[in-house]
């Protein structure tokens, strides 16, 4: 009979995956993961060293069956409802990639849309992403290059003569949620808000906010709407998946950085926001 599924807290405290997974296959086969389930959207996993000894316990779910076709792992859970799930293994840039996919959020994953090739605002722009930022976008499909250092405030962003003028924050569903019940959010907006321009970016919907396992609905949903009151000037914008987030990063980079070239052609500065001698 095969094992249970279980599902135990990432004791990292830094990781951004916060969940382990036991995957009752062989001999176990333990992975990192952003979610305890694919409910929306795939989850991105990472292999673990190891099933820690003293693991934090979230979930235990019984498996009816569990098989492996090639790159995939099938499992069935006991249960009557979200009981079917795969564990996807595949290489990129010759490396190990797993994603936990549904039926219904491998549909979702392709959103009926036909993202544009066309450059941001006429420009191939250089983003510049934080150094200390994991699984970072690669912009491969946009017209766009990439330098990696450390930034002062947010993940990525586009510079005018050597300045940060726009930055774009990025965050997962639960990493927004613990950062917002910790109030560590609060001092991310205070950075970023003191730049020309900066946003942050959600790789779910709202509807998420309604829909997280171990907070209140009502509670992301108030804190969310308290961060935006307090800092106006630093939107958080909520974009279905993972792609499409990383489009919108570029779009709106793009046209910042297009807005306050022109700002400075037409005007010697920007009142309150920026200066250039």
């Amino acid at each position: 009979m095969p094992e249970d599924l279980v599902i135990a807290r990432n004791p990292e405290p830094d990781s951004s995956l916060p969940y382990l997974i036991r995957i009752p296959l062989g001999d176990g086969i333990v992975v990192k993961a952003r979610d305890t389930w694919p409910r929306t959207a795939k989850v991105y996993c990472h292999r673990a060293d190891a099933w820690p000894a003293d693991a934090e316990i979230v979930a235990r779910e019984p498996v009816r069956s569990i098989s492996r076709r090639g790159a995939a792992i099938d499992v069935v859970l006991e249960r009557s409802r979200e009981n079917r799930s795969q564990f996807v293994l595949t290489k990129a840039r010759g490396r190990e990639m797993i994603f936990w996919q549904s039926a219904r959020t491998a549909k979702q994953a392709r959103p009926n849309v036909d993202l544009p090739t066309a450059r941001a605002h006429g420009q191939s722009l250089e983003i510049v992403v934080d150094s200390g930022e994991r699984y970072a976008y690669s912009f491969g499909h946009q017209q766009a290059s990439i330098v990696r250092r450390r930034l002062p405030a947010g993940d990525y962003a586009v510079e005018i003569e050597d300045q940060v003028v726009a930055s774009v924050e990025r965050k997962s569903i639960e990493d927004l949620a613990s950062s917002l019940l910790s109030g560590r959010l609060t001092y991310v907006l205070s950075e970023l808000a003191a730049l020309p321009r900066a946003a942050v970016v959600v790789e779910a919907g709202y509807a998420k906010v309604f829909r997280h396992e171990f907070a209140s609905g009502a509670t992301l949903a108030e804190s969310v709407a308290e961060a935006q009151a307090r800092f106006p000037a630093v939107p958080i914008i909520f974009c279905e998946n993972r792609s499409l987030a990383q489009e919108w990063v570029y779009r709106w980079l793009g046209a910042c950085r297009h807005e306050l070239l022109l700002a400075r052609t037409t005007t010697p500065f920007e009142p309150g926001l920026i200066t250039w001698n």
